[in-house]
């Protein structure tokens, strides 16, 4: 057995004193004070030095495990880290370890030794006491959706991509994430229409304030649920429950999402060499998703799923952009700095006047339909071809005349009366 040299001075402390209340020179009192110990346990190591001699001093809780790790293995694991996946967050990287390289060891110690070689950071818990929120019995019965604007490709810093996810309550199940440009009213849609159409309809969608989400008239304050966003009147539409967060706290499980896909996707991405938007989304929908799925993925508390089938339901018509527009005198209506032709419809001299409804769908078609839901064909026209209506030409008109100003003033009609000064004279 092999012990330092610190345990071989502390045994030759406690041999020296117990040697010294044996002679008589000190009480065992006394010699449990010097030694720090109740009278007890300094009975119990006179016992081991009489049964074991001078070895048996030794703490035996201080000998070297036998199971304990090579320092070649130690040395492998961190050097795998340091050059190959150094940024990753302890949990991110053991998995990654277990999974590619044959790494046995536990997440705990694998944690505690790159802590100690100054390869993590260790992070303390912060902000005040909060209660947990039970999350929901069945899968479906709640949908977090949230975007993240963050550096996702590590290899080119200065891009920057907002991830847009979909998560469950009940399962944390990652049922959507893409990088968009922004989060836009397009990008919103496009997430709902995968998820419905993979999953079905939900009962619920918890999101922020976003100016796509809801109409907020007063800043910071309650939004208004009268006036309808176009992705309100979708949701509206479909039966889906819209409900707004008013706090970041009060959308905790969709930040832990997206702090746990910042610590993971960005290094994942970075390893894997990908430098595209379009890489990206692939990585993230061939191979990211369902590994993510496997690890944090818990069964619900009800087996029984709360999506319901879409059905015959046109998604295309409800998750789109809806205006009104009144159609103009020239059988044109502008959409989006577009103009639409309207061509001539069976039954009708003309539109113009007709209020339509202008659909501007996902795949960025445009479909203008009228009450009772008449589609009406048009032909785009481009800029081009719009013809600007002819100057106007100054004719050699007189001005009418309104009698504004028609008598003269009266120092016209009555000169005589009115003498013109000349000079100043002063009172004085």
């Amino acid at each position: 057995m092999e012990y330092s040299s610190a345990a071989w001075e502390r045994a030759m402390r406690v041999q020296d004193v117990i040697l010294r209340a044996i002679s008589g020179e000190i009480s065992w009192f006394a010699a449990a004070d010097i030694l720090q110990m109740t009278p007890r346990n300094l009975r119990r190591w006179r016992e081991r030095y009489e049964r074991w001699g001078y070895n048996g001093l030794v703490d035996q809780r201080r000998c070297p495990s036998k199971r304990r790790v090579p320092i070649g293995q130690l040395e492998s694991v961190l050097r795998l880290y340091r050059e190959r996946y150094v940024g990753f967050n302890g949990r991110h990287f053991h998995e990654i370890a277990r999974r590619e390289h044959g790494i046995t060891l536990s997440y705990s110690y694998v944690k505690q030794a790159l802590q100690q070689a100054g390869l993590l950071k260790t992070r303390q818990a912060r902000g005040r006491h909060r209660r947990r929120r039970e999350p929901r019995a069945c899968c479906g019965e709640l949908l977090h959706l949230d975007g993240s604007r963050h550096p996702w490709l590590a290899l080119v810093p200065e891009a920057r991509a907002t991830l847009i996810t979909v998560v469950d309550d009940a399962t944390s199940a990652l049922l959507y994430a893409q990088l968009w440009a922004q989060e836009t009213m397009r990008a919103v849609m496009s997430a709902l229409a995968h998820v419905i159409r993979t999953e079905g309809l939900p009962m619920a969608l918890y999101t922020d304030r976003a100016g796509w989400a809801f109409f907020t008239p007063k800043a910071t304050g309650p939004v208004d649920k009268t006036r309808l966003t176009h992705v309100g009147r979708a949701l509206h539409q479909l039966g889906i429950e819209h409900i707004p967060a008013y706090s970041p706290q009060a959308r905790g499980r969709s930040e832990r999402m997206n702090r746990t896909l910042q610590g993971r996707v960005v290094n994942e991405l970075r390893v894997s060499g990908i430098r595209t938007v379009d890489e990206a989304n692939r990585y993230l929908h061939d191979v990211y998703l369902p590994q993510h799925n496997v690890t944090f993925r818990r069964p619900p508390r009800d087996p029984a799923s709360a999506f319901v089938p879409l059905g015959v339901v046109d998604l295309e018509t409800i998750l789109c952009q809806e205006d009104e527009r009144v159609i103009a005198p020239d059988n044109t209506v502008v959409v989006s700095g577009r103009l639409l032709q309207i061509e001539r419809q069976p039954g009708r001299r003309t539109c113009a006047g007709l209020r339509v409804l202008v659909r501007q769908h996902l795949d960025g078609g445009i479909t203008v339909t009228r009450p009772p839901d008449v589609q009406l064909r048009y032909t785009l026209v481009s800029r081009d071809q719009v013809v600007p209506p002819p100057p106007r030409t100054v004719t050699g008109r007189r001005r009418r005349k309104t009698g504004l100003g028609r008598w003269p003033k009266p120092e016209v009609l009555f000169p005589s009366s009115f003498p013109k000064r000349t000079d100043h004279v002063s009172n004085t």
